[in-house]
C-alpha cells in the first residue's frame, strides 16, 4: 500500500472471522507507512528526478467524432440482453460500420488504432457512469446480485471425484486423484521447510474458453497464479496426512469463462473433493467482489460502487478485483488486484462484507448438491490400510536390496510405502479387495508374531523325543510337546509326523522367555468342531491310527 490506502492483498488464513480479517489489514497498513518514510528518505539522498512519460492518448477531436457516431448504437449493444458473446457481437458490429464511415469520410488520414482507443474510451464511460448513476449492470442484475449457480458432484464416472460448477457463464469441470502418499511432490527445500507436497490444484485455461482459438502450450502467469489461489483457498480444510494418508492431486479445466474462474475453481475444487470422499474439514466457497468509483479534482474519492460477483467486462472497465474464498467459519484465502491509486479502508470493509453475504449464498447452493464427504471412496479409487508392525521388522520386511518387498507388492499388485520416520507404520495401497487381502496376508508371514489362541498350518522343522518343533510364520517355531500332538497316547513323536511334515498347530501359551506352546490335538479339535479337515490331517491321522 502508499501511506493512506491498500493497494494489494494477497494471502491465506485458518478460517478467520471476517472481523479478524479487517484488523489484520489495518494493522498490515499501519505496518507499511515506517517503510515507505524510509523510502521518501532515501529518495531525498539520492536525489534522482522523476522522468516525465507523455501519455499517449485519443485525440480529443476524434473521440468527440466517434461517440456522435456511436452514442445510441453502442449502448444498446453494450447492454443486449443475452450472453457475453451476443454483447461482443453486437459492440463489434457498431465497430465494423463506424469504421466504414470514417474511411469514406477520412481517407488517408483514418487510423484504426485511434478508434480502438476511442472505443475503449466510450466503453468504459458506458458501464461506468451506467453503474455509479443508476446501478444498472451490462447483464441487467443489480449490484449486488449474484449470477445464476448450479452445480453437480459425481458427473464423471471412472474418475475418483469429480464436479461441474457454473455461476452464470462461467464454468469449471474439477476432478480429483487420490494416490499414494509415496506420489506426493517431492521438493528440494533448500531453505527449509517440507519436503514434500501431497496436494496440489492445477488451473487449466485454454483459449476456447473465451471463445477462441489458440496455441496449447506451457503454463502461464495466469495459470500458476490462479491455481496458486485456489490452492491455498482449500488447504486449510483438508485432513491431516494421518487421518487421510493420500496424495491428491485437483485439476480445474475452464470450460467457459466470464469473470472469477479461480473462485469457480474453489467451489468446483470443494465439490470435488467431497465426491472423492475426502474428509474435508467444512466445505468452501468463494467469489469477487469488484469496484467502480469517481473522484474529485484532488483525486479524494467521492462516490463508489461494490459489485458482487463481477463479469470480465466489469474487471476490465472497473477499478477492483478482489476475491475471498472461505468457509462457514471463516475465511481461508484472499486476493487483490487493484487499477487505482489505492483503496480506502472503509471501501474495503464494505467490500468484504458485501462478499460474505455472497459467499454464504454460493455454500447454500453447493451444500444442497453435497452436504457433507462421501462415506466411502470410489470404486476405482486406491484403497489404503494401515498397519502397524514392529520396528525392528522393517529391515525383514524391506529384505535384501528390497527383495522382499517387490515381491510381496508382485505378487499382490498393491503398493507398499513404509513410513520414514522408523515407527513401523506400513501403507497399504490397492484397488481390489483381493490385492489387498493378499499383501496383508504377505506382510504378516513375515512381520507377524504367533499369538495365542490362533491356529497355523505349520511345518516340522524338528523331531525329538519330546515332541516336534513346528515353524508356523517364516522365522518363528514353537514346540508341540508329545502329550499334544493326538487326542490318544502318543509313543514315539515319529508315530505321528516327521520333518518336513505340514500339520495345524493351536498356540496355546507363549511363557515369560517367549517361548512358544504349541498344540495339534488342540487344533485338530477345533477344527473337527469346525466340520473342517484336509488332506495332511486325514493322512496323518490314519498313520497315527495304524
Amino acid at each position: 500500500g502508499n501511506e493512506h490506502d491498500m493497494m494489494m492483498i494477497e494471502g491465506s488464513a485458518q478460517e478467520i472471522s471476517d472481523e479478524k480479517f479487517m484488523e489484520a489489514l489495518e494493522f498490515a497498513q499501519a505496518s507499511i507507512r515506517p517503510l515507505i518514510l524510509a523510502q521518501r528518505e532515501l529518495q531525498k539522498l539520492v536525489g534522482k528526478t522523476k522522468r516525465e512519460f507523455a501519455l499517449v492518448n485519443v485525440e480529443e477531436n476524434f473521440l468527440k467524432k466517434v461517440r456522435s457516431l456511436v452514442s445510441t448504437d453502442l449502448k444498446l449493444a453494450v447492454f443486449k440482453e443475452g450472453l457475453k458473446s451476443d454483447r461482443d457481437e453486437a459492440v463489434d458490429a457498431v465497430y465494423d460500420r463506424t469504421k466504414a464511415t470514417l474511411e469514406t469520410e477520412l481517407g488517408e488520414d483514418f487510423n484504426e488504432h485511434d478508434l480502438k482507443m476511442a472505443f475503449e474510451v466510450l466503453q468504459e464511460e458506458l458501464y461506468r457512469s451506467n453503474i455509479l448513476q443508476d446501478g444498472r449492470r451490462a447483464d441487467g442484475r443489480g449490484v449486488k446480485d449474484l449470477r445464476t449457480i448450479s452445480c453437480q458432484a459425481g458427473v464423471m464416472p471412472r474418475v475418483h471425484g469429480s464436479a461441474l460448477f457454473n455461476r452464470g457463464e462461467t464454468q469449471a469441470l474439477v476432478f480429483t486423484t487420490l494416490a499414494a502418499q509415496k506420489e506426493a511432490q517431492e521438493l528440494d527445500a533448500i531453505t527449509g521447510g517440507s519436503t514434500k507436497k501431497s496436494f496440489i490444484l492445477h488451473y487449466n485455461f485454454p483459449p476456447f474458453s473465451t471463445g477462441e482459438t489458440g496455441r496449447f502450450g506451457m503454463t502461464g502467469r495466469r495459470e500458476i497464479g490462479h491455481g496458486a489461489l485456489a490452492e491455498r483457498s482449500l488447504v486449510p480444510v483438508l485432513p491431516s496426512d494421518e487421518d487421510f494418508p493420500y496424495a491428491i492431486r485437483v485439476v480445474s479445466e475452464i470450460m467457459s469463462s466470464n469473470g472469477s474462474t479461480s473462485m469457480a475453481s474453489i467451489c468446483g475444487g470443494c465439490l470435488s473433493l467431497m465426491d472423492a470422499g475426502v474428509p474435508l474439514k467444512a466445505p468452501v466457497a468463494g467469489i469477487s467482489c469488484g469496484l467502480v468509483t469517481e473522484s474529485n479534482d484532488q483525486g479524494t474519492i467521492h462516490k463508489h460502487v461494490v459489485l458482487t460477483d463481477i463479469i470480465g467486462s466489469e474487471d476490465h472497465f472497473g477499478d477492483m478485483d478482489f476475491k475471498i474464498a472461505g468457509s462457514p467459519n471463516g475465511i481461508t484465502g484472499f486476493q487483490l488486484d487493484l487499477k487505482i491509486k489505492g483503496l480506502p479502508l472503509a471501501i474495503a470493509k464494505e467490500a468484504i462484507k458485501q462478499n460474505k453475504v455472497a459467499r454464504d449464498e454460493i455454500l447454500r447452493v453447493m451444500t444442497l448438491e453435497i452436504s457433507t464427504p462421501r462415506q466411502g471412496l470410489r470404486d476405482h479409487a486406491p484403497r489404503i490400510f494401515i498397519k502397524q508392525i514392529d520396528p525392528e521388522k522393517i529391515g525383514a520386511l524391506i529384505g535384501p536390496g528390497g527383495k522382499t518387498i517387490r515381491r510381496i507388492v508382485e505378487v499382490s499388485g498393491a503398493q507398499i510405502d513404509i513410513c520414514e520416520d522408523n515407527s513401523g507404520k506400513v501403507l497399504v495401497y490397492a484397488n481390489a479387495a483381493e490385492s489387498m487381502q493378499r499383501a496383508i496376508e504377505e506382510i504378516d508371514l513375515i512381520t507377524a508374531e504367533i499369538e495365542v489362541g490362533k491356529t497355523y498350518r505349520g511345518i516340522v522343522r524338528g523331531v525329538k523325543e519330546f515332541g516336534a518343533f513346528v515353524e508356523c510364520l517364516p522365522g518363528k517355531e514353537g514346540l508341540c510337546h508329545i502329550s499334544e500332538l493326538a487326542d490318544f497316547r502318543v509313543k514315539r513323536t515319529e508315530d505321528v509326523c516327521r520333518e518336513g511334515d505340514e500339520m495345524w498347530v493351536k498356540c496355546i501359551a507363549v511363557d515369560d522367555q517367549g517361548r512358544v506352546k504349541l498344540s495339534r490335538r488342540a487344533a485338530m479339535e477345533e477344527m473337527k468342531a469346525q466340520g473342517k479337515t484336509t488332506e495332511t490331517e486325514t493322512q496323518t491321522s490314519t498313520a497315527s491310527q495304524s
